[in-house]
């Protein structure tokens, strides 16, 4: 059964078309009806109907000036115009708002049911669409490769957390279940001197000029594809105009694991030579054990790379070679940063456990020296000093009244206890930041109902005018708005005009038009129609039941 708002300002046709068609049968449910457009709107929002049926002229807001907003807030929504041969420039914006349908005046309630039947036919043939599972089939198979490469893409770029890994290995059916992982980028070499296109004209020759550089790329990935998966020996794909082999040890040893994937480095690159004529530079990073340290290979692959400009091109380079004696450095980047900042600001206490988690297990398995361990803590120790300053609390609100917490980071050494330490601190933190920005909303409110209580009566008010005297957004000010008053900023200024309303007709002669001008509405007509809507009485009505009248 599809949802179904009817739209008329005439009371007889509305009562009619309910009457004389049989909704039900023909798979439509009248959920409600309006009188005009504006009234339209409230119902949309509250119902989302499937279908809206709308004269075209009607008070306050006419039925296309009601399909523009339909179109802006519900577009899913099916429209049709009921609109007559004399409308023609009507019919043009209609065509321009992407009307459904439109049914001509004047109309049967057999046409309008064939017309309604074939927005129906067309609901149901979307919904199929959407429901169509072997097109979403189809549609995924052609993504995966895609898929897989931007999975393998963030593996090397960041950190991610062991589960997701795990996940998106099985969605994508890749094997990265292992006992260590070693990257290794390969960059084609950079071709000395201008080359013409006469010399190299045909052939495989022809990949050398510098402008095939795409073509050069993908040679280069289609022979380094073909002898890994020969050798079973990994992953290869494209990120940054390089090549990335991502090597998995599916058994223990790993002096045989870098001895294996050398083996298959050599033989990409003389191969690249002998059939494309191109060389090769390949930077090999260290192994990392874990699935989540992938990115630190391939950070330090891409550093042997570099030491091309010293050791020049067309050669294997290893980072363990190059810099030998240096253990896995831990990284406090910006990714971290950023996310213990949103985490403090914005976060839970279960998303901060995950947080320090994914933060001290950096630490776990590497050989970090006291220093680097210290200065790693440090930073993540300015962080938290920084949010706490910005925030406005106190130092002493968040680590105690006597505590030094930089000399508290000196003095810890136990891991656990420094992360339980941290921990507590952070949630302090988030508790008292949570709270100020209630107090926050909560002043914020009141503020703005103070404003609207002095300038309800002008005519002009809005929203954009308060958020001006607030000096905060009209999206921030909305949400936070409707949350405290459980009322929207249209509702509440409706409201304090209706009271003022109530009191002036109680305790004045004024006469209605009088009354709107000082209730802040430019239009008596849609004073006395509001009124009506929220008293169920006209204004006049309401004054003579309160003298007694």
């Amino acid at each position: 059964m599809y949802k179904l708002i009817l739209v008329d300002d005439e009371q007889d046709v509305r009562e009619g078309l309910l009457e004389q068609i049989a909704w039900q049968a023909h798979g439509f449910e009248v959920i409600a009806t309006a009188e005009n457009g504006r009234e339209a709107c409230d119902l949309v929002e509250r119902h989302q109907p499937d279908v809206i049926v709308t004269d075209i002229q009607m008070p306050f807001m006419d039925g296309l000036q009601l399909a523009e907003w339909v179109r802006r807030h519900a577009p899913t929504a099916k429209i049709i115009i009921l609109t007559g041969f004399d409308e023609f420039e009507y019919a043009q914006r209609a065509i321009k708002l992407h009307i459904d349908e439109y049914v001509l005046k004047p109309f049967s309630a057999g046409e309008l049911v064939d017309v309604l039947l074939k927005v129906k036919s067309r609901i149901e043939s979307e919904i199929a669409d959407k429901e169509n599972l072997q097109v979403l089939q189809d549609h995924y198979k052609r993504s995966l490769p895609l898929l897989r490469e931007l999975f393998l893409i963030s593996l090397i770029s960041r950190r991610l957390p062991k589960a997701e890994i795990a996940e998106k290995s099985r969605l994508y059916d890749l094997d990265l279940s292992g006992k260590g992982y070693l990257v290794s980028v390969i960059s084609i070499d950079r071709i000395s001197g201008p080359w013409s296109g006469s010399a190299e004209s045909s052939g495989t020759g022809s990949l050398r000029s510098s402008g095939n550089r795409q073509l050069q790329l993908f040679a280069v990935l289609n022979i380094a594809e073909e002898i890994v998966n020969r050798r079973g020996s990994g992953l290869v794909f494209m990120h940054q105009d390089q090549i990335v082999l991502l090597s998995v040890c599916h058994e223990e040893g790993s002096a045989a694991f870098t001895q294996n994937i050398l083996n298959g480095l050599d033989e990409i690159r003389v191969s690249v030579e002998k059939h494309l004529k191109l060389t090769v530079t390949i930077g090999a990073g260290t192994e990392s054990r874990e699935a989540e340290n992938i990115y630190i290979s391939y950070e330090s692959a891409y550093s042997a790379l570099n030491y091309r400009f010293v050791l020049g091109n067309n050669r294997i380079i290893l980072i363990d070679d190059v810099e030998s004696g240096r253990a896995e450095m831990v990284r406090f980047d910006d990714l971290k940063e950023q996310g213990l900042i949103r985490t403090l600001k914005v976060g839970t206490s279960m998303e901060l456990a995950e947080l320090m988690d994914s933060l001290f297990a950096d630490l776990e398995p590497a050989a970090v020296s006291i220093q680097d361990y210290q200065v790693y803590l440090l930073e993540i120790l300015t962080v938290i000093l920084k949010v706490t300053r910005e925030a406005g609390i106190g130092i002493e609100s968040v680590f105690g009244a006597s505590s030094n917490p930089v000399a508290e980071v000196y003095r810890l050494n136990n891991l656990p206890e420094v992360k339980q330490w941290f921990t507590f601190a952070c949630n302090t933190l988030i508790r008292l930041i949570s709270s100020r920005r209630e107090t926050g909303y909560s002043k914020l409110v009141e503020e703005a109902k103070t404003f609207m209580r002095e300038h309800f009566r002008d005519s002009d008010l809005s929203i954009a005018k308060v958020c001006s005297h607030l000096h905060i957004s009209a999206g921030y000010f909305s949400s936070i708005f409707k949350k405290e008053m459980k009322l929207t900023f249209v509702g509440y200024l409706m409201q304090l005009r209706m009271e003022e309303a109530k009191e002036l007709l109680r305790s004045t002669d004024l006469k209605a038009f009088e009354i709107a001008e000082k209730t802040g509405f430019s239009d008596s007509n849609y004073f006395s129609y509001c009124f009506r809507k929220t008293f169920n009485m006209t204004p006049k009505e309401y004054r003579n039941s309160s003298r007694g009248g």
